[in-house]
């Protein structure tokens, strides 16, 4: 079995993977805490805390055979406790990690990792870079060795963090504005806090670009040639022997590649621009996408439909049609392909009595004016029709709106206090006022589902107002020019937000 070769990743899809993962599990938390050598029972017990399904003794010993035989684990034999023959003669074993399960347990906890990264936008990184600069640029003609290594791995390692943070994060913004697998409720509730983020973190990616940009620029070639070879060259005086190539040189082309990643991320041109230009330009983007999916949305509150559900709507329209006539007279109606009716025959002669989807062969004669024969198009002789005067409708119209805006208001204001009230607190409602309150209360109640507590919290499709709707048992009844509603009891917050804006 020894001699077999390894497959360390065998036992993430095996049965029992789950069995397998918690067991090298307690190996890796064993490994952190400088313990090399478990013993079976001593896994079973670390099993037993773990908080997973009971695991017996033998489930347990041939979880760790099979992963010694994969290549995760390394067994040695165990005589520390043999005290008589027969313990001797059984076979007793020591587990630890072997080289090949622990690289895999690093590349699965990376692979976890990279896969829940949310990512962020890291400002801080920025002026972390800046000054590690700023100190690489201020060091003697002949710097410390061990000063100058150690700015360079600080500044690499923060454009590492920085470049993989920003990719993550503009992944899932992108996902974010796209309305990907997120909650729109609390897409809502943070997008202010999302723009404002973006803006600051903007704001000093254009302070700290330039910079970092011109303090690139100002270093010379032999500079950075010089100051990268005593960080190479410290390097390699660790390097294990019989190396093929030379340690210093092969060193010296890994830390080139670095700082050319570094200059790529801050320094470019009109044809190449620099990374930080082209984060820049996508936070800012990101920007005007997030309020164009807020009115998505909005619409979406409204009852608006998108062209996608009317097309899964049509769809279904199409999968329920029983025959291929009634098929063909949907496509037809949806998508207006009724028969031709463009041609205009001359207003003196008689209509055709042939129908539409007659032939054009089968179809009688019929006279067509000489005008359409020659230029392609018919008009109608006589003067062309009055403009009518409706500017009286136009004031009319314009005071009766006026007038409907100015109830709405006053309307709004009587009911959207902010406070919380009883329905049957509310006392008499005008026909206005009544209107306006039926209107919130059912975007309340179709809001659902409701809260732990039975609240519902919801806004109008404008956004102006917003409704907390909690029941309270028992009944109200609300009167009315129009007479008395009755119904279930419940404390009313309705807030209107637009107001709640200009008091900040």
């Amino acid at each position: 079995m020894a001699d077999s070769p390894s497959r360390p990743f065998a036992h993430v899809d095996a049965p029992n993977a789950e069995l397998y993962r918690r067991v090298m599990n307690v190996f890796t938390a064993s490994k952190r805490r400088f313990v090399v050598h478990l013993r079976p029972e001593d896994v079973i017990g670390a099993l037993r805390g773990d908080g997973g399904p009971a695991v017996t003794q033998e489930q347990a010993e041939d979880a760790l055979k099979s992963l010694e035989g994969w290549g995760n684990l390394r067994a040695d034999p165990d005589t520390s406790r043999v005290t008589t023959v027969e313990d001797f003669y059984r076979a007793r074993f020591l587990y630890q990690l072997s080289r090949e399960g622990e690289a895999a347990e690093r590349a699965l906890a990376v692979y976890e990792q990279e896969i829940g990264r949310r990512g962020e936008l890291q400002a801080v990184a920025l002026e972390d870079i800046r000054v590690r600069l700023r100190n690489l640029a201020d060091q003697p003609a002949h710097p410390d060795p061990a000063v100058v290594h150690n700015l360079l791995l600080e500044l690499i390692g923060r454009l590492d963090s920085l470049a993989a943070n920003a990719s993550a994060f503009m992944g899932s913004l992108q996902r974010t504005i796209d309305l990907h697998e997120i909650d729109e409720e609390a897409f809502l509730a943070y997008k202010d806090r999302l723009i404002a983020y973006l803006e600051r973190f903007v704001s000093e990616l254009v302070v700290k670009h330039f910079e970092i940009a011109k303090t690139l620029r100002a270093f010379p070639e032999g500079r950075v040639t010089a100051l990268l070879m005593l960080a190479a060259e410290r390097e390699a005086a660790d390097a294990a022997p019989g190396e093929e190539v030379p340690p210093t040189g092969q060193r010296l082309t890994e830390w080139r590649d670095r700082w050319s990643g570094l200059g790529s991320w801050f320094l470019g041109d009109r044809v190449h621009p620099s990374q930080a230009h082209l984060l820049r330009t996508r936070a800012r983007k990101a920007i005007p996408d997030l309020l164009a999916t807020v009115s998505v949305l909005q619409e979406r509150r409204a009852g608006r439909s998108d062209r996608s559900a009317d097309f899964r709507a049509l769809a279904r329209w199409f999968a329920q049609a029983e025959t291929d006539e009634d098929a063909h007279r949907l496509w037809r109606a949806a998508f207006g392909l009724t028969t031709s009716r463009h041609l205009t025959l001359d207003p003196d002669a008689a209509p055709p009595d042939a129908p539409a989807a007659t032939s054009w062969l089968d179809a009688p004669r019929v006279e067509i004016a000489a005008r359409l024969r020659t230029s392609g198009h018919y008009q109608r002789r006589g003067g062309a029709s009055k403009i009518v005067d409706r500017s009286k409708q136009r004031e009319r119209l314009a005071v009766q709106v006026a007038a409907e805006r100015e109830q709405t208001e006053a309307a709004k204001a009587r009911l959207a206090t902010g406070a919380p009230t009883r329905l049957s607190e509310l006392g008499a409602l005008d026909r206005q006022e009544f209107g306006l309150f039926l209107r919130l209360l059912g975007d309340a109640l179709a809001a659902g589902p409701p809260g732990p507590d039975g609240t519902i919290t919801t806004r109008t499709g404008d956004g102006a107002l917003e409704i907390s709707l909690t029941p309270l048992g028992g009944f109200a009844q609300i009167v009315t020019d129009d007479g008395v509603l009755h119904g279930p009891d419940h404390e009313i917050v309705i807030v209107d937000l637009n107001a709640a804006v200009a008091r900040r």
